[in-house]
């Protein structure tokens, strides 16, 4: 391999900033990367779809739908779990358990909730949650861009969103909203974001186990030393300082790339409801999906989710 063509988004704790910043692809395995941001999953898939690709960090959902239309796509790593908020008005309140979490739904009757693009993981779990507790007449506002909608709650656009960390730290810091549905409530353990390969990538396996190590020894910085992940990160985006991202890698502190039973299950269960969506037109199989041969000899042991 001389170079590696990689998909990302703006996301601030998943490990391509990390690894971007560093160059750790370039030195550590001596291939040239080359990143290119994406403001949504489904764009990104829409880019694997079209050869442009060989790597993304991702949410499962779209790959998932990708599969689904035939891409020769596999996961072969994890990163992150629960990395769904819903944000809103401070008044609204804070959802401790399911009973909460579906009183506060049932809030948004008639109104207009925000998500990033039609088919990316945050929709089509608000998508789910609304058709499941029949919350009469709500609707969902898709944004190419995430980072547009604790403005559109301010001017009265949409009554709350829902998004990754990042967008709750946001709300928080800047707009005075809260989060009023926690990610361990909006769907638990569901796969915030893996590493997804071209098929074709994967006789490249000495260099995928590499990448693999890098990624998670990003993954534990973030997690076990999240100061000194601050400032790299917030020297890496070069928009927020440090304190901000601290603030955004505690709000799901669940980083790790491995691909435990847990991960898995909370994946295949958006089948259903891709389908039920209008997203896929099949079912679709764990094998599918994920291959674990490279997990299972970088990261064999217990999961740090």
């Amino acid at each position: 391999m001389k170079q590696l063509r990689i998909g990302y988004l703006s996301t601030l704790y998943h490990t391509s900033h990390i690894l971007k910043s560093e160059g750790a692809i370039d030195a550590g395995l001596g291939v040239a990367a080359q990143w290119r941001l994406f403001g949504t999953g489904p764009a990104m898939i829409e880019a694997f779809a079209q050869g442009e690709l060989d790597l993304g960090y991702i949410g499962l959902p779209p790959a998932m739908i990708g599969i689904s239309r035939g891409l020769p796509l596999k996961c072969i790593a994890g990163g992150h779990c629960e990395g769904t908020v819903m944000v809103g008005p401070a008044d609204t309140g804070t959802a401790e358990n399911v009973q909460q979490r579906n009183d506060i739904l049932a809030l948004f009757a008639g109104k207009k909730i925000g998500a990033p693009a039609s088919g990316s993981i945050h929709d089509s779990i608000i998508r789910h949650l609304l058709n499941q507790q029949s919350v009469a007449g709500a609707s969902v506002v898709n944004y190419p861009w995430a980072d547009l909608m604790p403005q559109a709650i301010s001017d009265g656009e949409i009554a709350a969103a829902v998004g990754t960390p990042p967008l709750a730290a946001v709300a928080q810091a800047w707009y005075g909203h809260s989060i009023i549905i926690p990610p361990g409530l909006a769907w638990p353990f569901n796969p915030s974001y893996g590493i997804i390969v071209q098929a074709g990538m994967l006789k490249e396996r000495d260099f995928l186990e590499g990448f693999i190590g890098l990624h998670e020894k990003a993954c534990n910085c973030m997690r076990e030393q999240p100061l000194d992940a601050a400032r790299i990160l917030s020297q890496a985006v070069k928009v927020v300082d440090a304190a901000f991202v601290q603030r955004v890698l505690a709000v799901s502190p669940h980083y790790c790339a491995a691909l435990p039973e847990p991960y898995r299950a909370a994946t295949m269960a958006f089948v259903p409801v891709l389908r039920e969506l209008g997203y896929i037109d099949r079912e679709l199989s764990e094998g599918e999906v994920f291959d674990l041969s490279f997990i299972g000899r970088v990261h064999a042991g217990p999961h740090h989710y």
